[in-house]
């Protein structure tokens, strides 16, 4: 007979969201001195508790105003953790949330006065965002939400579906690459954001591309 099911727990928000830094006191004027983020935690051992494995490090907390962090390792030797190969640099984010558009457009200029490069203000319909990289290269999104909460309820109603749809053509794109078939990749069933590749098509026409 097998045991009974085990019920999932309830999660109730992010404790902290962890990154390797090149250097913690560098990492801590972005952070704390730049975005406001006061450092609020700082964990030191020899010794890695989950595994036991030697590996010195100097783990540093910065808290937002619901009680979640975004931490990071300094392990000591002054490097900072390799982008991804295989991925776009715009893909792998951490998204933080502001009140008010007007917010993102004061951070923005704030960051720009201190030489950090920033894309946006970038309208997604439900939120806007700005972006930008920290001194590690991580790529950092604010966001200011625009949709009420009933209209990201009535959304979420059709994101099973949706996601169906993709996981059923997906599959079938799977077959036809491994059949030699198709080589692109896979282009969702629905565009939610037409006036980007508008712009795009309209920018490729005045560089004669």
């Amino acid at each position: 007979m097998s045991p009974p099911p085990v019920a999932a727990a309830p999660i109730h928000g992010l404790h902290h969201f962890a990154y390797r830094c090149r250097d913690a006191e560098e990492t801590r004027r972005f952070y704390e001195d730049l975005l406001g983020l006061p450092l609020w935690h700082i964990i030191q051992s020899d010794y890695v508790p989950s595994t036991g494995e030697y590996c010195p490090y100097t783990h540093i907390f910065f808290r937002m105003t619901d009680g979640s962090c975004v931490a990071f390792f300094d392990l000591g030797d002054d490097v900072a953790a390799d982008p991804s190969p295989n991925t776009p640099s715009w893909v792998n984010h951490l998204a933080l949330r502001v009140d008010t558009v007007a917010e993102l457009e004061r951070i923005k200029a704030r960051l720009e006065a201190n030489g950090v490069e920033v894309i946006g203000v970038t309208d997604h319909h439900v939120f806007k965002s700005i972006y930008f990289f920290d001194p590690n290269g991580i790529r950092l999104e604010l966001s200011a939400q625009l949709a009420s909460e009933l209209q990201m309820l009535e959304e979420s109603r059709t994101a099973h579906a949706r996601l169906d749809d993709w996981t059923r053509r997906k599959s079938e794109w799977r077959a036809q690459r491994a059949a030699g078939t198709v080589t692109a990749p896979l282009k969702p069933q629905r565009n939610d954001r037409p006036e980007v590749a508008e712009r795009a098509g309209r920018a490729g026409a005045k560089s004669g591309g």
